[in-house]
């Protein structure tokens, strides 16, 4: 059984990364999402909330397995056994990025692939912090996130 991890923030998920999820699901047996706690960022959702979110919203896909971790993910991937590490890709500026972690997780844990996916076009403008930026200023962000974390995000920003 071919695993993959899929490792993120998720400050919240988005239709974006359900995307990949779901691409990855089609390349892999199973999938660990990981979500990360990251010391640079500042989430406006803890740990917790992020692990509890992706539980809610993921509750359908049998093969996923939800995690959260800290530390280095080449280090959790040769700990889960799996067999490749997924990026997402939705721009070109996001490739040397991206490329340079890739090239730090195989030097750390050769065995271990990064696949590189795209999401569909109509998320490649997509992310957590355009999600929470829109939503802060009262945009329209339905069907863009699941109904569990557009819910989240009104009570966050006490927006019921």
């Amino acid at each position: 059984m071919k695993k993959a991890l899929y490792p993120g923030t998720f400050d919240p998920i988005t239709n974006g990364h359900l995307d990949l999820i779901e691409r990855a699901l089609a390349l892999f047996d199973g999938l660990i999402v990981a979500v990360a706690e990251n010391p640079q960022k500042k989430p406006l959702f803890t740990l917790a909330e992020r692990t509890e979110l992706l539980k809610k919203v993921l509750t359908l896909y049998q093969q996923v397995e939800i995690i959260s971790f800290s530390g280095l993910t080449a280090q959790l991937a040769k700990e889960k056994g799996v067999t490749a590490i997924i990026r997402g890709l939705r721009a070109v500026s996001d490739f040397e990025y991206e490329f340079q972690i890739a090239l730090m997780n195989r030097r750390l844990a050769p065995e271990v692939e990064t696949v590189f996916l795209m999401p569909s076009e109509k998320y490649t403008y997509l992310s957590s912090t355009v999600i929470k930026d829109v939503f802060s200023h009262k945009g329209d962000i339905s069907g863009l996130v699941p109904p569990a974390v557009l819910d989240a995000l009104k009570n966050k920003f006490g927006n019921k």
